[in-house]
């Protein structure tokens, strides 16, 4: 029986985490990922496939592209201010150098081969340095407010302006209406680098919201978490459509 596209669940691989976690008894360095990641996926049909950090070589990265049809950059901790030449906020984390490396290798390649992809929080913070842009390291110092990162483990609700003319509009359904997202982040894109494009802004500051690729087939990244809603599946699903 031969199966048509839409019965085809591509393989969507989703970078993790690589942390100190305790499990039961044990206490150690770990690679994870909230499930709301995977569940995103699957929900919007395609397989999840989790891509830990290790150790980088361009045939390690054209061999995981090959066997992927999408990819998404999961968020988590700060990237390392080294990458864009700035030195250290004293609110900036530890640097991931490990994750860092792992990514940038990841998503420049999945770049150059139109490989389809999804970048979240720092994902898309990730994106845009590993094409050349940089980034604010502590926004509440740009912005005066800490309503993107209310308090540990709370999501601020912000209202974003999204260009409807832009892929990412079309993948939300080209509505007028702004939309309400859950936000998790200190730090935000600066400059933009070149090859991005703005396709959303918060309402009332002009923070940068979502960049997108003009010259991928789905490449789209957001500063919010659109894991955490449910309801709302349509990024994945863009996204699942593309690496069909």
């Amino acid at each position: 029986m031969v199966s048509s596209d839409s019965d085809f669940r591509p393989l969507i691989g989703i970078t993790t985490y690589l942390e100190q976690a305790q499990t039961g008894v044990w206490d150690v360095r770990a690679a994870f990922l909230p499930e709301v990641y995977l569940q995103s996926v699957t929900d919007a049909g395609g397989i999840a496939v989790l891509l830990p950090p290790q150790p980088v070589s361009d045939g390690v990265i054209d061999r995981i592209l090959d066997s992927l049809d999408g990819l998404v950059l999961s968020g988590g901790a700060d990237v390392d201010p080294a990458l864009y030449g700035h030195p250290a906020h004293e609110r900036t984390s530890a640097p991931r150098t490990d994750r860092d490396t792992w990514e940038v290798a990841l998503i420049r390649r999945a770049v150059e081969t139109g490989k389809p992809f999804l970048a979240i929080c720092r994902g898309a913070q990730l994106l845009n340095v590993a094409l050349g842009g940089t980034l604010h390291q502590h926004l509440p110092d740009v912005v005066g407010t800490e309503r993107y990162q209310p308090g540990p483990a709370r999501f601020g609700e912000i209202d974003v302006s999204v260009e409807w003319s832009s892929r990412l509009g079309r993948v939300l359904g080209g509505t007028a209406a702004n939309l309400s997202v859950q936000c998790y982040h200190h730090q935000a894109l600066d400059r933009v680098a070149d090859g991005l494009t703005v396709s959303a802004r918060a309402d009332d500051d002009g923070v940068i919201q979502a960049v997108e690729l003009a010259d991928s087939p789905f490449g789209i990244g957001v500063q919010w978490h659109p894991e955490q809603d449910a309801v709302d599946r349509r990024l994945f699903e863009g996204l699942v459509k593309a690496a069909r």
